[in-house]
């Protein structure tokens, strides 16, 4: 393994969205990554069930992808005994089930740091810990609307539009735990006390607001939704469509960007509503409108390349690997047979790279097991009694 967490031992209890991506950053950046499936997924596919449809065979989920899977029955006592045996030899471990299920299973952290001081305990749920809705049950779009970051996003006049589940389910939340966690093993070279670490991704989603916030405070931002700087409001900033039905972007905020895109529209500024004048930016939106519709989405591309005009084509995921300037970094990489974002952020000495494919539930139980420190017959006994599960292709 390679990377700048390499040496560091991780545990996945195996769940939905920001708890996978964690892991999957965590395994880029050089870690090795254990993932704990349930006992009964073996032989099902794909090892993420996506929300609560049963797994599907195809190509291996990028978000399961660089670690090892071993097949627990949390509900058997020799189960819940060998994920304690896991976690007392783990750095950190991740979960993100709804407060006190860990608890209950007997895997809480109390229980994992008593037997491993050292050990950071990663939670991650929608709500947090504790508070009035602890217990309740949301999503992405939830903690997103509650936390003020969902209200301003959309067109004028209609309702918020759902930003898929980009903000509060990864950043917001598996992306935040990231953060919190090497926090936590940073603290712990001076300390030498793991802890645990509380994300929350309605907590997550607040945060990315912070600079709505500071617009707000300085009376940039007072207008309803789609009416403000940069959500659309200002024709110098959001989406055209072309004479193919296809988009470009426009984000020409500066003066000198904007003088850049004018050139390119073949407009003069002379006969135009100022920049910044909001009482002209119907005019402005309705002239732009007019002539990005004369051209393909590749025409204008072509026509602002070289420039500064902060012009670029709206993309769809599939085209994304294809353009020069992703292909030409390698932002995208090949696992599997699938096109998936490779690992980021780079580092000059020890970088990340990906550490294989998904591996399917109970796929590397035996392995697993006996190199972190388990004997060969006590594995064979445990399989037996139904306590793990191992893969049918691993079976001896």
């Amino acid at each position: 393994m390679s990377g700048p967490l390499a040496g560091l031992r991780v545990l996945e209890l195996v769940n939905l969205a920001p708890v996978p991506f964690a892991a999957m950053l965590l395994s880029d950046l050089g870690a090795e990554v254990v993932r704990i499936d349930r006992a009964d997924s073996v032989g099902g596919g794909s090892p993420i069930p996506a929300f609560d449809r049963p797994p599907v065979e195809g190509p291996p989920d990028p978000l399961g992808r660089g670690r090892r899977s071993v097949a627990l029955d949390l509900k058997h006592p020799d189960g819940v005994a060998v994920a304690l045996r896991l976690a007392d030899r783990a750095d950190v471990l991740v979960e993100g089930f709804r407060p006190g299920v860990c608890e209950r299973l007997g895997l809480g952290p109390d229980t994992c740091l008593a037997r491993n001081p050292r050990l950071v305990y990663a939670r991650i749920t929608g709500w947090g810990q504790d508070g009035p809705l602890a217990a309740t049950a949301g999503h992405d779009l939830d903690y997103l609307a509650v936390s003020g970051g969902l209200a301003p996003i959309g067109p004028a006049g209609g309702p918020p539009t759902p930003p898929i589940n980009y903000v509060a389910d990864f950043a917001g939340g598996g992306m935040l735990a990231v953060l919190g966690i090497l926090a936590a093993l940073w603290e712990r070279e001076r300390s030498g006390h793991g802890q645990v670490v509380d994300a929350a991704m309605v907590e997550g989603a607040a945060l990315l607001s912070t600079h709505l916030h500071s617009l707000i405070g300085r009376g940039i931002w007072s207008g309803p939704r789609g009416g403000n700087l940069l959500d659309g409001g200002a024709p110098f900033y959001r989406c055209y469509p072309c004479a193919d039905g296809r988009f470009v972007a426009v984000g020409a905020l500066e003066p000198r960007f904007y003088a850049d895109l004018l050139a390119g529209l073949g407009l003069s500024e002379e006969e135009l509503p100022g920049q910044y004048d909001e009482s002209g930016w119907p005019r402005l939106h309705e002239r732009f409108a007019a002539v990005f519709a004369t051209r393909t989405r590749e025409e204008w591309t072509k026509r602002f390349a070289g420039t500064d005009a902060c012009v670029t084509p709206v993309l769809e995921p599939t085209e994304a690997p294809r353009h020069p300037h992703l292909a030409a970094r390698g932002t995208y990489v090949d696992v599997g047979g699938l096109a998936q974002p490779g690992p980021a952020p780079r580092l000059s000495r020890t970088p990340g790279a990906v550490q294989g494919p998904a591996r399917v539930p109970g796929g590397d139980t035996r392995e697993v097991l006996a190199d972190w420190g388990l004997a060969a017959d006590e594995i064979a006994g445990l399989v037996r009694s139904g306590a793990v599960a191992v893969a049918p292709s691993t079976r001896g």
